[in-house]
């Protein structure tokens, strides 16, 4: 039996000691950072400024675009801090912070998602009663839909990793506060725990996947019977972006889960989490706005207006 310790700051140990990678990844980490927040900073401008960007889907993207941004902010820049001042420290609140607000932002985009996948499909499957379902209030039950069952499902689990017991070991094997570390240097009885972690995660995974593809399933025979090739065209690139999106958001979610080994699986894990919560929210914006024609001549129209503004 070993004694609990009050814990009052984690050491984050982050990825490599190694100064030279430190740089490449502090400059790799601050360029994605800076084109995520400028790119999704457009969407959502673009989205409450310009007239044609008013319907469901864009509103569901403007929201979209601030989840992207508040997901990577809330890990990113206190790594980037880590890696330039060389402090690994965190406070018990801050990893707290940083473990709740992470999961928060990360698993409410699995159910927006969703959403928007259910969005495109009244649009290609019910056009003509699109405005009358996808009114502002269904709009914004939805949203806050999403938020409900997230917190639903995360109070509790945060509560539970919070609350284990430490002995002699705070150093977590991660670049940010993140359960399956928290967990592993846990001297309390976990199996309760991560149990139950793999059983949210699976509900989370397998109720929005399978929405998104039954979504998607009805648009594409839907699609397949238009009579028109330039029809079936247009109705497939109004869907393609999310489509992308989609692929890899759950792409990335279901390598974490597939777990190889015990010995890889942490390390894994780290890379997979830190190319989610930095190349994801950056290319996002670009998928969208370089596959959708309204959205590049919405820009197009604001770069006018500053350009004539200022001359």
């Amino acid at each position: 039996m070993r004694n609990h310790t009050a814990i009052t700051t984690f050491i984050l140990l982050g990825l490599t000691d190694n100064p030279q990678l430190q740089i490449l990844l502090f400059i790799f980490l601050l360029a994605t950072y800076m084109l995520s927040i400028i790119g999704n900073m457009i969407i959502l401008l673009l989205t409450l400024v310009d007239a044609r960007l008013k319907t469901p889907m864009y509103y569901f993207l403007r929201n979209f675009s601030i989840l992207e941004i508040l997901f990577t902010s809330v890990t990113i820049p206190r790594f980037l801090y880590s890696i330039a001042t060389g402090d690994k420290t965190i406070t018990y609140y801050a990893c707290a912070f940083q473990l709740f607000f992470g999961y928060l932002f990360g698993i409410t985009e699995f159910f927006l998602l969703a959403t928007m996948s259910y969005d495109r499909y009244v649009a290609i499957c019910k056009p003509l009663h699109y405005m009358t379902i996808m009114n502002h209030r269904v709009c914004r039950r939805l949203l806050s839909g999403c938020w409900v069952i997230t917190l639903l499902i995360l109070i509790p689990l945060v509560s539970l990793v919070m609350g284990l017991k430490f002995c002699d070991n705070n150093a977590l094997d991660h670049f940010a506060c993140d359960a399956d570390a928290i967990i592993t240097i846990s001297c309390s009885d976990t199996q309760f725990i991560e149990k139950l972690i793999i059983i949210c995660a699976a509900f989370i995974l397998i109720a929005t996947l399978m929405f998104v593809v039954w979504s998607y399933t009805t648009i594409i025979r839907t699609i397949l019977r238009f009579p028109s090739a330039q029809q079936r065209k247009k109705a497939f690139s109004t869907c393609s972006s999310h489509m992308i999106v989609v692929s890899i958001t759950y792409g990335s979610l279901i390598f974490i889960y597939m777990k190889p080994t015990a010995k890889d699986e942490m390390n894994i894990n780290k890379g997979v989490i830190l190319l989610v919560t930095s190349i994801s929210p950056m290319i996002n914006p670009f998928i969208y706005s370089l596959r959708n024609k309204q959205v590049i001549q919405a820009l197009n129209d604001l770069v006018k207006k500053l350009v004539l503004s200022r001359n």
